[in-house]
């Protein structure tokens, strides 16, 4: 696609300069720019649409070796 459209994780280090060169820094392009970003990072990892067992199964496996670590002391002796 074109530069201007391209998210800077996808442009080239000799594209940078005529990237940078696109972008709206005005206060609305900048504030378009932050509501853009918290809007991807809301949709990949506060609202998640697909649920399943792994992420139980990784609350519980960290719930035991945090209780492992706590009580190592104990459990030791």
């Amino acid at each position: 696609g074109p530069l201007s459209e391209r998210r800077l994780m996808d442009v080239r280090l000799g594209e940078l300069p005529m990237w940078l060169a696109t972008c709206d820094f005005s206060l609305q392009g900048l504030l378009g720019g932050v509501q853009k970003a918290w809007s991807s990072y809301y949709d990949k990892y506060i609202n998640v649409k697909r649920g399943g067992p792994a992420g139980i199964s990784m609350l519980l496996a960290g719930y035991c070796l945090l209780s492992y670590g706590w009580n190592y002391q104990h459990i030791s002796k």
